[in-house]
């Protein structure tokens, strides 16, 4: 299984109220909904099977137009199914089946139809799916909206959500909060009408945000095209769930996936459940309403919006902590402060000013934690010479744990330098700290390298290249380079 983890422009300038406030709908709606649904779907799934066991078995039972229609639908897309059950030879599927086997009275097997064409059409009418969920046969102008807001499962909430997440989030930055909404929202009116175009008399209801997500990923196709995506591919080996991550550009991996819905949808139509044309039609239309909007000039202007307010907001609470701090407020320059990096994360000198208010308020745990924070602010802005006296101040207070990324850089920072002996002791620190993650492998392989090229400490070499390839983390790619260390590791022995 292939899952979207992340990408590189996930932080935005502004929290991204809106995206959370269509999710947190989205959420309420199916907590809302989600047993209604389930109930009434078990419900109306016997009662179609028994119409369809009566009708099969007695074709010239009179049937309300409604069931009349359903029947033919349900023929038409299952042919091999529908002759199944016309066959005297089909196993019983239930109590209710057996016992209209034993009847062969017509007025009895008409009085049955009629009961179950009285119930289907109960259900219809007060059916949560029949009113709120899209049916291409029989569309309700108001289940172009409510269909956007429900979901069949858990799994297919979740996977929503997080997609809507990872698209919107950005667009929402890019375009503002009320571009934004209204662009979602207009993706998964065109993903329905696309949907109802292609299946047009089906009488299977639709329901979830995909369309209108597809049209988030079609916008960030088009606004995003190099943003790399990370992927993690998980995959069952034996016993053991294998996890393999890699990074791509949106270019590459957004086409595939418009593709595979494109085929899915040629030869599976709606049958295998999934509203794939709904996909489609939102895909485009998110990417063709996203070239709408920035060349009429619309986006320019909600991201000069956007950008003003967030400055002038950022630097007046800026001053304000600076002021704060002149007079000694501690804690109303720590509010400051924070409002200000919830803006502007990567302001270093807004971090440096925390630093400084976490030391005057003699607040140990919170310094440490913010010397690390900073380090890895100068490490994103490639500021390698204060990240590593930051670094040094946070070893010095006690910090034990960089974030691993971080760590590896300042392990490349002192390589680059030709700082041998220290880029070896952090290389195997890192190693140390994080055991059982893939990082430990590539920073053992590392420090051997280190060791055995340029420390001439060939054993300890040896040691570092044994303990990588003895690690119960994943690191198949890194095999050979081992071998091939420890080879020349043996080789240069052997020659001395």
């Amino acid at each position: 299984m292939l899952i979207p983890i992340g990408h590189e422009n996930l932080r935005g300038r502004r929290w991204p109220y809106i995206s959370a406030a269509i999710i947190a709908l989205n959420v309420l709606a199916f907590l809302g909904t989600h047993w209604t649904l389930e109930a009434e779907s078990r419900r109306v799934g016997e009662i179609r099977s028994h119409i369809l066991i009566l009708a099969g078995a007695h074709p010239d039972l009179r049937m309300s137009e409604e069931a009349q229609s359903f029947v033919q639908n349900f023929e038409q897309n299952n042919p091999q199914l529908a002759e199944k059950l016309r066959s005297p030879s089909r196993e019983i599927e239930d109590a209710w089946d057996a016992r209209m086997r034993m009847v062969e009275d017509p007025g009895e097997l008409q009085l049955d139809m009629d009961t179950l064409c009285q119930q289907y059409a109960d259900e219809q009418n007060s059916s949560m799916l029949r009113n709120y969920a899209y049916v291409p046969a029989a569309p309700r102008p108001i289940s172009y909206l409510t269909s956007l807001f429900l979901h069949a499962g858990w799994l297919h909430l979740i996977f929503n959500m997080w997609f809507l997440w990872l698209a919107g989030t950005i667009l929402e930055d890019t375009w503002g909060r009320v571009i934004y909404p209204a662009f979602y929202l207009l993706c998964g009116l065109l993903a329905t009408v696309a949907h109802g175009m292609v299946n047009a008399g089906s009488l299977t209801p639709a329901l979830g945000a995909s369309g209108a997500i597809a049209g988030l990923m079609g916008a960030f196709l088009v606004r995003f095209p190099k943003t790399k995506i990370r992927m993690m591919w998980m995959f069952l080996l034996g016993f053991r769930i294998w996890r393999y991550k890699f990074s791509a550009p949106a270019f590459a991996l957004l086409p595939l996936w418009l593709a595979q819905e494109f085929l899915s949808g040629v030869f599976t139509a709606a049958s295998g459940g999934v509203a794939h044309w709904a996909h489609i039609g939102g895909f485009v239309a998110g990417a063709l309403l996203a070239l709408a909007l920035r060349y009429t000039g619309l986006e320019q202007k909600a991201d000069q919006a956007i950008e003003a307010k967030v400055t002038w907001t950022a630097e007046e609470n800026l001053l304000a902590a600076t002021d704060a701090l002149d007079q000694n407020d501690l804690d109303g320059a720590l509010d400051a402060l924070k409002m200000h990096l919830a803006q502007k994360p990567d302001d270093a000198e807004a971090q440096n000013l925390l630093l400084n208010v976490y030391w005057k308020k003699q607040d140990m745990t919170a310094y440490r934690d913010q010397l690390a924070t900073v380090c890895r602010a100068y490490v994103n802005a490639r500021q390698m010479d204060q990240a590593w006296e930051r670094y040094q101040d946070y070893v010095k207070a006690g910090g034990q744990r960089l974030h691993k990324a971080v760590w590896m850089e300042l392990c490349r920072y002192l390589e680059n330098h030709q700082d041998w002996e220290r880029a070896a002791n952090e290389y195997q620190r890192v190693a140390r700290t994080y055991p059982n993650d893939r990082v430990s492998v590539t920073a053992l392989v590392a420090a051997a390298g280190i060791c055995g090229k340029h420390l001439d400490r060939m054993d300890e070499a040896v040691r570092l290249y044994q303990q990588a390839q003895a690690s119960s983390a994943p690191h198949a790619d890194l095999d050979a380079t081992i071998r091939a260390g420890l080879a020349a590791l043996h080789a240069a022995v052997a020659a001395h």
